[in-house]
């Protein structure tokens, strides 16, 4: 809408305010880039006008935090239930829906599933109880959905589910059978490349919690590698909790009682293939393996940087853009208007050839840096 007597520096100094939803609340610069959309430079001279101007103080060096409480018109109030706080993925998720929401104008409610199937499980019942016009859920376990689901239908409240289908809910995330079919194929081009396309053996690095849906991504990973390599060893499923920790442990066993083979390793997230990674790197094994992962999450991207890894690619699927997509499904919902039952979130391959310039900000913070940013 064009608005001639509006101005702009104004107008994006009160877009920064609605950014800090109340006195508690706090943001780094990073953060507010992230959520606002504002260049990093602008982004930096209206906080440090707003901050020189008593709106805002900083707090724990270099975070920020409002001074004000803004008496908000909003009247739509959205729950969010977060998968965990202070992981990488599920940290750009959530701070992606906090900017979504606050352009939009709705009153969010946060809550943390903490990786927790009892913390999943009141939390829905907590905003139940609040009734809030519209929810928002990413907890991990897929036995949980039909549960978490009912609850929402039987309030009458509309259910967006991040990744993990729930009954009743619109499902907003990977579509995973297309992504475990370009693991596959980047998979195939390295075992051609590497070893003239024989394989001894596959293995993928599976999150029974997660259940059906995300194993999908394996599913079409295995079944892109037998059709284009069909000479193809065995198939190894390790079960994770899809952490760098369980990934590693899993393979250091598996490495102990098999010898050394030519082992292409798929995984559920890039965590997970992280771990794998530094068990074949303990096991002097690093060249008889190819990796591909998921998330293009900062450690995955500082792995692909360097020039002796195995770890062929990740598939970015761009967890920060969630938020804007999952509003703008909200605003429909909560219009009434017909919805399709599941949307997906763009993804794209990323490797060593391509990664400098899909995530060339990269470079202005350092990877190490990016990394904690990320997951605070």
């Amino acid at each position: 809408m064009n608005r001639p007597y509006q101005l702009e520096t104004v107008t994006r100094a009160c877009e920064v305010l609605r950014l800090f939803r109340d006195e508690r609340h706090d943001l780094t610069l990073a953060e507010v880039t992230e959520m606002s959309g504002i260049e990093k430079t602008a982004a930096f001279r209206l906080l440090h006008t707003l901050e020189a101007s008593g709106f805002l103080r900083r707090v724990e060096g270099r975070r920020y935090r409002s001074n004000i409480t803004i008496r908000s018109r909003r009247t739509v109030r959205i729950g969010y239930a977060a998968q965990a706080s202070n992981t990488p993925f599920s940290d750009a998720v959530t701070r992606g829906i906090r900017g979504a929401a606050a352009k939009h104008e709705f009153d969010l409610i946060e809550l943390d599933n903490r990786y927790s199937a009892s913390s999943a499980l009141r939390n829905a019942e907590r905003l139940v109880a609040e009734r809030v016009d519209l929810a928002i859920e990413f907890q991990t376990y897929e036995r949980l959905g039909a549960r978490i689901g009912t609850k929402f239908t039987d309030a009458g409240i509309p259910l967006i589910a991040i990744d993990i289908p729930h009954p009743g809910a619109t499902y907003y995330g990977i579509d995973n059978f297309r992504v475990g079919h370009l693991i596959g194929q980047t998979l195939v081009r390295a075992a051609r490349s590497l070893w003239h396309g024989e394989v001894d053996e596959v293995v993928l690095l599976e999150e029974s919690a997660a259940g059906s849906l995300p194993r999908l991504r394996l599913e079409g990973a295995e079944r892109t590698i037998r059709e284009a390599l069909p000479g193809t060893g065995r198939t190894v499923h390790l079960n994770t909790r899809g952490d760098f920790e369980t990934g590693q442990d899993a393979v250091r066993r598996h490495l102990r009682n098999t010898a050394a083979k030519r082992t292409l390793l798929a995984s559920i997230n890039d965590p997970t293939i992280l771990g794998a990674l530094r068990a074949f790197q303990e096991a002097g094994r690093q060249d008889l393996c190819a990796a591909v992962g998921v998330g293009a999450v900062p450690e995955a991207r500082e792995e692909i940087r360097r020039t002796d890894s195995r770890l062929i690619g990740s598939v970015a699927v761009f967890p920060e853009r969630y938020g804007q997509a999952i509003m703008e499904i909200a605003h429909d919902l909560l219009q009434g208007r017909n919805v399709p039952p599941a949307h997906y979130a763009e993804h794209e391959l990323i490797t060593a050839q391509n990664i400098n310039s899909v995530y060339a900000s990269d470079f202005l913070v350092g990877p190490a840096i990016l990394a904690r940013s990320q997951s605070g």
